[in-house]
């Protein structure tokens, strides 16, 4: 296999295994506070928004040494484990215990009847375990520098001993770079983006589907609801990702328009939720909420705004990746661990939040992040069309 072969090789095998992860993985994430609050009324007693907090905030601390763990262990053996990880967090639904599953939720960091939880949770354990083998399957890109038949087996064993030395050096060497780059003008600015995609990414993901699932005026059908959100929020996802990923490179007006789209995408659907949903969904108990909001709740409305969420939410992470691709394309994983680090802890703090504000105090909050957040991607943006204007090529990003 041609070494161009073996990287399309890779990719498609990389997709196809997170695929099979998030998918489980968000889709447990998605009932999770639904499925914990049925199962109060019994022995078991746990908040779904608790796990996800303890999920985000671990995953926030251990996006900081992330480099230097996979320039140890490498990437594929990194991707197993965190694949283990998710599996054992998801299989923890099947007999849950408090203990089981708030450990399970620490180490995925680094709405029916009983037997139907069972069925639908092994089945998502199962196909999060098929991704996660399927990482075996990746082929180690061959070494551009051969050795000839000539050299001596010495020579060999001391680029062995230099190798090791080398990994390690590469490992305190991303940490500091990732502690460098907390403080730059340009990091902290596009922090302030990345913390609304990580409020909102709790909202969507977790927070909305639960207000759904609450909203007994939509009759027998609100927890079937819940699923048909997900479905739409990825639908949102995907239109998204391939209008404004897929053809940017034919994008002539820049990051900013896609941006600005976002939030105004999101703002429509903020106030549509706010109009559509008690203000007590988030946070109603397991009986629901019976509650009016300030129109008459649509369950039309209701699944619109789960794709404008996903929509909106595909604009400012396909730009946020561009952008730090764009101004960091020498060495992009300081870079990246940080956009993960500020994402995952503002979403481990809303998740936390969310077991105590209404709907419309979660909603403030995220149009007060959103506004700003938008203003800080504006100003970093034309920063970097500045850097364009003097010579870089902007459109291959």
């Amino acid at each position: 296999m041609s070494p161009e072969s073996k990287k399309l090789f890779n990719i498609i095998i990389l997709g196809i295994a997170f695929m099979f992860m998030f998918t489980a993985f968000q889709t447990c994430g998605n009932v999770a506070q639904t499925v914990i609050r049925s199962l109060n009324s019994t022995d078991f007693h746990g908040s779904g928004y608790t796990s996800m907090a303890i999920i985000y905030g671990v995953f926030s601390a251990s996006n900081l040494i992330t480099p230097s763990v996979v320039a140890i262990v490498g990437p594929q053996l990194s991707m197993f484990a965190s694949g283990l990880f998710y599996s054992m967090y998801i299989a923890v639904f099947i007999q849950p215990f408090p203990w089981s599953f708030y450990t399970a939720s620490v180490f995925i960091g680094i709405a029916a009847a009983e037997s139907d939880r069972r069925t639908v949770f092994i089945a998502l354990t199962v196909i999060s375990l098929v991704g996660t083998v399927l990482f075996f399957l990746i082929r180690q890109p061959e070494s551009e520098n051969v050795l000839g038949e000539d050299e001596s087996s010495d020579e060999q064993d001391l680029e062995v001993n230099e190798s090791a030395q080398n990994t390690m050096a590469k490992a305190v060497d991303a940490f500091r770079k990732s502690l460098k780059l907390c403080v730059t003008r340009e990091m902290l600015l596009l922090s302030i983006t990345t913390a609304y995609t990580g409020l909102e990414l709790t909202f969507f993901s977790g927070v909305y589907g639960t207000c759904i699932g609450a909203v007994n005026k939509f009759g027998t059908e609100e927890k079937s609801l819940i699923g048909l959100s997900g479905i739409f929020i990825g639908i949102g996802e995907i239109l998204g990702g391939s209008l404004f990923g897929l053809l940017s490179k034919n994008n002539r007006f820049g990051r900013n328009p896609v941006v600005l789209l976002g939030i105004l995408v999101h703002f429509i659907a903020f106030y549509l939720i706010f109009l559509n949903m008690p203000g007590d969904a988030p946070i109603a108990p397991v009986e629901g909420t019976d509650s009016t909001a300030y129109i008459r709740s649509s369950k039309e409305v209701a699944i619109f705004c789960s794709f404008l969420l996903g929509l909106g939410d595909s604009c400012f992470n396909t730009q946020l990746l561009s952008i730090l691709g764009f101004l960091y394309s020498e060495d992009s994983a300081p870079a990246f661990a940080i956009f993960k680090f500020v994402q995952s802890i503002c979403a481990a703090v809303a998740f936390f939040y969310s077991n105590y504000l209404l709907l419309h105090w979660q909603l403030l909050v995220m149009v007060i992040f959103g506004f700003f957040g938008t203003i800080s991607f504006f100003s970093v943006e034309w920063d970097a069309a500045a850097i364009v204007a003097r010579g870089s090529d902007y459109r291959s990003i």
